[in-house]
């Protein structure tokens, strides 16, 4: 026997548990989800932290008005972030600045108080740009209490349930995926890295949405990372890191290299362009690579998240794009996607937020 819902979604990673959670008893709702549990990929690899800087202006907004949801909830913890720039940063932590103005606390810092909060680094790093409010944050809480909330007002998880084809007939959409054949109204497109293969199976436009992959190493370091130690950026976006438990270190080369839909791994070369361009930026020695991975974040061509209904059509919605922010963003960009897939009015924490940054419709010809 199909099995029909008004609304389904399909990908229950952060995207799309988040919003069937939002959208859960006002309407039939059963998430799909193609692997044998949900947020295997990007949501399950995630470098776990919340920066309002994070994604740039356009994204700024969405992260901010989550912070309140996520803190009052336990999912968040001070962590602090410093944006660092050698020589050839300097003019980019200025543009920062004014990038995001009185929106988001920005302090400048020099070369001593560097020197304070990241112990050993080298003396090329000499400006500084700090954002306190960043903080670690609980993915995997965050993503079961969504899983949870959405179960609690009778969203059905399906797993296993690879979209294979889609067709619309009179009466709604017919699914079928490897866990048998759904009947739809409204087919929700929160499937990450694979969004534009869902979109064609659809039959509808897509939005060039291309997944990048991104490495992340943990390693053993002496002297041991403090466990005060805050986030720290390069300014050129050359790499990241932050500490982990036990002296640990989480460090990416910041890299972003195109890829297909996959179950991504960490390469080899990644991780020694990891390891080379931290012994640039402090005095610490790599005793060993304890582990590393790799996940696929997913950017339309403008690297705005895509949320809405494509033009003249109201059977198909996105949700889609989200890039490395789509964590942070959660509480508020699935409180907007549900705004506009029911029509409802707007509750606070998005009443504020413009939605046509993220219309589809800026991708049509």
């Amino acid at each position: 026997m199909t099995r029909r819902a008004d609304i389904v979604i399909v990908g229950a990673g952060m995207a799309g548990a988040s919003l069937a959670a939002e959208i859960a008893g006002q309407a039939s709702v059963l998430l799909l989800e193609a692997e044998d549990q949900p947020g295997y990929h990007s949501t399950g690899r995630s470098a776990a932290f919340w920066s309002e800087t994070y994604g740039g202006p356009f994204v700024q907004p969405l992260t901010s008005a989550s912070g309140t949801f996520l803190l009052d909830r336990g999912f968040l913890s001070s962590r602090g972030a410093l944006h660092i720039a050698d020589g050839g940063g300097h003019s980019v932590l200025a543009a920062m600045e004014a990038e995001f103005g009185d929106r988001v606390e920005l302090k400048r810092v020099g070369a001593r108080t560097l020197q304070r909060l990241i112990p050993g680094l080298l003396p090329e790093w000499d400006d500084g740009l700090l954002e306190p409010s960043c903080a670690d944050i609980d993915v995997a809480g965050l993503h079961a209490f969504y899983l949870k909330a959405a179960r609690s007002h009778g969203v059905s998880l399906v797993t296993h349930a690879r979209l294979l084809g889609a067709e619309r007939g009179r009466g709604g959409w017919r699914l079928s995926t490897a866990a048998g054949d759904f009947e739809a109204d409204v087919v929700v497109n929160a499937a990450g890295a694979w969004a534009d293969e869902v979109t064609a199976l659809c039959g509808i436009a897509p939005a060039g949405i291309q997944p990048y992959r991104r490495t992340i190493a943990q390693l053993r370091i002496d002297p041991p990372a403090p466990d005060d130690l805050p986030l720290v950026i390069d300014a050129l976006g050359r790499f990241y890191f932050k500490p982990e438990a036990g002296g640990r270190l989480w460090l990416s080369p910041h890299d972003e290299t195109p890829s297909a839909p996959a179950d991504s791994a960490a390469e080899e070369y990644d991780i020694a362009l990891a390891i080379h361009r931290l012994e640039q930026v402090v005095g610490w020695r790599v005793l060993r690579v304890e582990h590393s991975w790799a996940g696929l974040r997913s950017f339309a061509p403008d690297r705005l998240p895509v949320f809405g209904f494509p033009p003249e059509r109201r059977d198909f919605f996105w949700c889609a794009g989200q890039g490395g922010f789509g964590i942070q963003t959660a509480p508020a960009a699935a409180k907007l996607c549900a705004t506009l897939l029911t029509g409802r009015p707007p509750q606070a924490m998005v009443a504020g937020i413009d939605p046509q940054p993220y219309d589809p419709g800026r991708f049509a010809n």
